[in-house]
């Protein structure tokens, strides 16, 4: 199927093509677009390099000098590009052709941006917000005009972002100057594929001439958990894990290079440091890896991962995705994944390349995470992959795109509202609504028309234009919908740079103070604006770790069915899984106390303490289900009887606390988890107005309402949230159908209430058996939740001390 030059560069690899790279070369070949499914580390990066070059060779025979992009690779992390660029620069040295890849992210520097600008490279690898940047530059019509491939590469893991929505609107420009375009995606682990393929085609797939590929390879994926000696029947988030460390300095030993996976920064500062008081020789041979180190350090660990420098790196997803670093022998995840999809992505890390095992430890961070990972086993075992939900009609994203054509060459509404029809996004926006959209980027809509700085865009001979130099200025500072709170730089007084933290977290601190970042000891010197000066210290005894806010993961439906199934099976069934069989002393207790429900049951217990009645219920869904089902529940309670609440949730269920006796059993007999009036109920159960607020400082900041200020002189987050909140109060007042307000509330109740998650698990409560017991005292199961309330009042030691005496309490 392929032509002879990619055969020739496999030889000089000594590589065997698989059937679906060929497969690939050929549609490409035959002019198809595509989305191309394989697992981590089997060659997806040479099925799409390959075809550009081998068409350009056989067009330009005679390897003619071609002065524009050829190619685009849209990359959704930066670590990954450099991998892309050196394979890129291999096949190009191998052909000797004369081209030349490029990398723009957010890293580049402006020297670089210029230099690029006045030397186009063929190949150009960069993120989506660096697209729409390209797209806000005069003459960007000349710089897409011969574009001939565009790959959208971790598809997956753009989809469940307003990053994929950002693209959709680029294809959509290009699409219409490129008359050649061939666009691909490139995408590992995903359940819903074929929505995948929807959202980045639009709804006209099934005309468009397109291919799916799949790569029929079983990547094989060995787990190892790592077993306590002693399981706790008590069980708490965050307690066991470090108690395992010294099993795992064994694996870091035997290994060539280990990568450490932790699901928060916070957690991977922890862990970094615990290791180097447990292993003094790893020092220098031990690094860390995280979105907030500064780029050179980030730099200089990727590059010493591949050149075989590193033992291990304790890392968060920021090495997730795609990274090709073969010296690398070992996985090791810090407590659950929390995702099926995200544990694949995570052991692939290892054994990437085609037929190689991959190995993954798991060390559980509780007792109960070990029913997770068998779980995980099961899931992976029957493919039973996560869905991404795509963003869909995100006005905030829209606004900032119209203003971007209008920051470059203008445009024509007419012709881009066809545009962004032929999107997946915007397919339903009606006519109302674009003269909404233009009326606010125009006049700033109804309530804002008096303030001139919100009247950006001028009409010029029928061209939409912003004419305002400070405008466009701001705008092209603001393109892009990674929202943040603000970072604070941490520098040396004398020195470079470190990273950045929250400002949240130095707001709390006072000069002297000492913390742990990046790897070092550091005290607190002075904050100048926002940069926070420090300098290197030692520290003996604990000290404060930056903490950033949005860490935790919510538990995902799919592995959430599977813990559910593992469970029935540790009591009724004869589990052949060395992680439940382990756990036998934790259930005994469980059952002593209350039950271990079966799969078609809903356990409630309630019991009775000094803090008064206590109402647990164990769905197994996530966090993110168990706050909405939790406010319902005391809504539609507080309906029966008026009544308050203390609330906590975990992701294996939630408790109601009041000073009064909780009526659960009349509660149940009306029909409490009924799905009807849901939308109603959640909305009046919980401060539905006061999260679409907090949800709203994004989306002003996305629609170009807030601007986040010039570099170095960054507003402070307090100015943004108040900003963002005069806005909301406004719109809620004087303009009640403003569409940026409308999504606020739909973003609430789409992604944080999960409200249609809810509703189908409701709809599953209906169908089972529930089981309301009445223990003594409080069981293993809702222990956890137990302690996750007391992290408001307790922490660190303090925190270790409550509990600790809350177990005696109960083994006794």
């Amino acid at each position: 199927m392929s032509i002879p030059e990619s055969q020739s560069f496999f030889q000089f690899k000594n590589y065997t093509p698989y059937p679906f790279q060929e497969e690939t070369w050929d549609y490409y070949h035959q002019g198809y677009h595509g989305l191309l499914n394989a697992p981590t580390g089997s060659g997806k990066t040479l099925s799409l390099l390959l075809p550009v070059i081998e068409e350009y060779l056989k067009n330009y025979p005679e390897k003619t000098r071609i002065s524009s992009i050829q190619m685009i690779w849209i990359s959704p992390i930066r670590a990954l590009t450099k991998e892309i660029e050196q394979v890129a620069n291999q096949i190009i040295n191998f052909y000797e052709i004369p081209w030349k890849v490029a990398v723009r992210t957010g890293d580049t520097t402006v020297a670089e941006r210029q230099k690029m600008k006045n030397n186009l490279p063929q190949i150009l690898i960069t993120t989506p917000e660096s697209l729409h940047l390209l797209l806000a530059s005069k003459g960007y019509y000349k710089t897409f005009g011969n574009l001939k491939c565009l790959v959208a590469d971790e598809w997956h893991e753009l989809m469940g972002s307003k990053r994929a929505v950002l693209l959709e609107l680029a294809l959509s420009r290009l699409k219409t100057i490129c008359p050649d375009l061939r666009i691909w995606g490139i995408s590992a682990t995903i359940g819903n594929m074929n929505e995948a393929a929807q959202v980045l085609f639009g709804p006209g797939l099934e005309e468009l001439k397109f291919r799916m590929v799949k790569a029929n390879i079983e990547k094989k994926i060995e787990v190892v958990s790592i077993i306590p000696d002693e399981i706790e029947k008590f069980p708490w988030h965050g307690h066991l894990g470090i108690k395992l460390l010294g099993r795992i300095i064994p694996i870091i030993e035997k290994s060539s290079t280990s990568l450490i996976f932790t699901n928060v920064r916070s957690q991977a500062e922890i862990w970094y440091q615990r290791l180097l008081e447990a292993a003094p020789e790893l020092a220098g041979v031990l690094a860390m890896h995280h979105g907030s180190i500064d780029k050179k350090l980030r730099m200089w660990v990727e590059a010493a991962l591949h050149s075989e420098q590193l033992k291990a790196v304790v890392c968060t997803s920021s090495l997730d995705l795609g990274v090709d670093f073969r010296p690398v022998e070992t996985i090791v995840q810090i407590g659950s994944p929390r995702g099926v999809s995200r544990f694949i992505q995570r052991a692939g890390r290892s054994g990437h390349r085609p037929g190689a095992t991959s190995r993954i430890y798991f060390l559980p961070t509780h007792s109960l995470e070990l029913v997770e990972v068998a779980a995980l086993k099961n899931a992976i075992k029957e493919k039973q992959l996560e869905d991404r939900k795509p963003y869909f009609r995100s006005f905030d994203v829209l606004i900032q795109y119209l203003v971007t054509l209008a920051v470059s060459e203008g445009f024509d509404p007419r012709v881009i509202l066809e545009e962004v029809r032929s999107t997946f996004s915007y397919e339903s926006i009606s006519d109302e609504e674009w003269q909404w959209v233009l009326n606010f980027i125009r006049y700033g809509g109804e309530s804002l028309d008096a303030y001139d700085e919100f009247k950006k865009v001028e009409v010029e001979d029928g061209l939409w234009k912003v004419k305002n130099r400070g405008i466009a200025m701001r705008h092209r500072l603001s393109i892009g919908t990674i929202v943040s709170d603000t970072m604070l730089r941490v520098k040396f007084m004398r020195g470079g740079f470190i990273g950045t933290v929250e400002e949240w977290f130095i707001s709390k601190m006072k000069i002297g103070d000492k913390f742990w970042f990046a790897g070092k000891p550091l005290e607190f010197v002075k904050l100048d604006k926002l940069t926070v000066y420090v300098k290197k210290v030692k520290i003996s005894g604990k000290a404060m770790i930056p903490s950033w806010q949005g860490g935790r993961m919510n538990l995902s439906s799919q592995l959430a069915k599977s813990i559910r199934i593992k469970l029935e099976e540790a009591v009724y069934g004869q589990s052949k899984d060395e992680e439940i069989q382990v756990l036998a002393p934790l259930f005994e207790k469980q059952q002593e106390e209350s039950i271990v429900p079966k799969e078609n049951e809903l356990l409630i217990e309630k019991t009775y303490s000094k803090d008064g009645c206590h109402v647990f219920v164990y769905p197994f869904e996530g966090r993110f289900v168990h706050e909405g089902l939790s406010h319902l529940l005391a809504y539609r309670i507080s309906m029966l009887q008026p009544i308050s609440f203390s609330i906590a949730f975990t992701d294996y269920g939630f408790e109601l606390l009041s000073d009064q006796d909780i009526p659960i059993e009349d509660a149940v007999d009306t029909d409490i988890f009924s799905a009807n009036q849901l939308y109603e109920d959640i909305n009046a159960s919980v401060n539905s107005n006061e999260m679409a607020r907090r949800k709203f400082r994004d989306i002003a900041n996305i629609a170009g309402l807030v601007f986040q200020g010039f570099p170095g002189k960054e507003m402070s987050n307090r100015h943004l949230q108040s900003n963002s909140a005069l806005f909301f109060d406004v719109f809620s007042e004087y303009d009640p159908d403003n569409l940026l307000l409308r999504q606020a509330f739909e973003e609430v109740f789409e992604f944080q209430l999960e409200e249609d998650r809810v509703r189908k698990v409701l709809e599953r409560i209906e169908s089972q058996t529930i089981r309301i017991m009445y223990p003594k005292k409080f069981t293993p199961f809702s222990f956890p939740i137990l302690t996750d309330r007391f992290r408001e009042r307790y922490f660190g030691e303090a925190l270790e001390e409550q509990i600790m005496k809350m177990k005696v309490q109960m083994e006794n």
